[in-house]
């Protein structure tokens, strides 16, 4: 999936999002982050063809959306935040259902549909009603109706969203699977779960991307500020404030502290040199990574 000076405005005043360059490998997971506003939802509907941009192109598998929509939509699965599901049919008329607007061959619809209610756990729920279902198999059934085609790209809006732990825990798993063999665009509010199940990480704010990395590279955006240090005969919190670069310091234990610092590369050596000299058996050192809120803050607050 590519997208090319992607742009959109719901009126002649003000830009939905603005300029969105994308492209996503043929398979793993890739997580769309921004806050409430931010344009993922109008990047996403224009990406499934849901909504027609006023500028730029998307190609699905090469496919011109605006071009041929029918070719480039075949390509493409859909989970939106909430499921698109017909209670009053069984999980198989449902899904069926699913494949024949996907315009898939009449002869291979039955075995599509096994092969897919297999990958997702919901044989044994064919001749159910959707309606008495639980939430993880409605889940679990809005995942099957996106992937039943095969499709080169599976767009998750807020997949594991109301579901209890047992059920998270197995929907990120069918996440992870798909995503061997297919691109998952994975929109979520829950940083942890978008740390656990993606490579990459695109961040929209303000209709702009503003982050397209790694998720080691959004790991460590931000520079560390703080070291926890464990030593057998800890100093007085004064001996470490008196260290050059050292700025405050917490006690965290009896045998171990988090000394903050003014950004200086040379504080280990000048905390190891120390200790040394002064014998406080130093046991442990280690820089403490910034956590994700923090980065996904600092990024949301950029005005582009």
């Amino acid at each position: 999936m590519k997208t090319e000076n992607l742009s959109h405005r719901y009126s002649t005043s003000s830009w939905a999002v603005r300029d969105i360059n994308l492209e996503i490998g043929k398979t793993g997971t890739v997580g769309l982050l921004g806050t409430n506003g931010a344009g993922k939802s109008t990047t996403m509907n224009i990406i499934c063809g849901v909504l027609n941009q006023t500028d730029g192109k998307v190609f699905i598998d090469g496919v011109n959306m605006r071009e041929n929509p029918e070719a480039a939509k075949q390509q493409i699965g859909f989970l939106p935040q909430n499921p698109p599901l017909y209670t009053d049919l069984t999980v198989d008329e449902y899904l069926a259902y699913s494949a024949s607007l996907r315009l898939m061959d009449d002869k291979v619809i039955k075995s599509a549909l096994e092969e897919v209610k297999e990958r997702c756990s919901l044989t044994h729920m064919s001749s159910r009603l959707i309606r008495n279902l639980s939430g993880g198999y409605r889940q679990r059934v809005g995942i099957a109706q996106a992937i039943i085609h095969k499709p080169k790209l599976v767009v998750l809006d807020e997949p594991t969203n109301g579901l209890d732990p047992n059920q998270l825990i197995e929907v990120r798993k069918l996440i992870r699977e798909i995503a061997l063999d297919h691109a998952v665009l994975l929109s979520s509010h829950v940083l942890s779960e978008v740390q656990l199940l993606c490579k990459e990480i695109i961040m929209i704010e303000g209709g702009r991307i503003v982050f397209s990395d790694t998720m080691d590279a959004f790991n460590n955006y931000l520079q560390p500020n703080s070291i926890l240090m464990r030593m057998v005969n800890p100093p007085q919190t004064a001996e470490l404030l008196a260290i050059p670069g050292v700025t405050k310091v917490e006690l965290m234990t009896e045998k171990q502290v988090r000394v903050y610092f003014d950004g200086s590369q040379e504080i280990t050596e000048k905390l190891m040199e120390t200790g040394v000299a002064k014998g406080w058996r130093l046991q442990e050192i280690s820089f403490e990574k910034s956590l994700l809120d923090d980065t996904f803050k600092q990024l949301s607050s950029q005005v582009l």
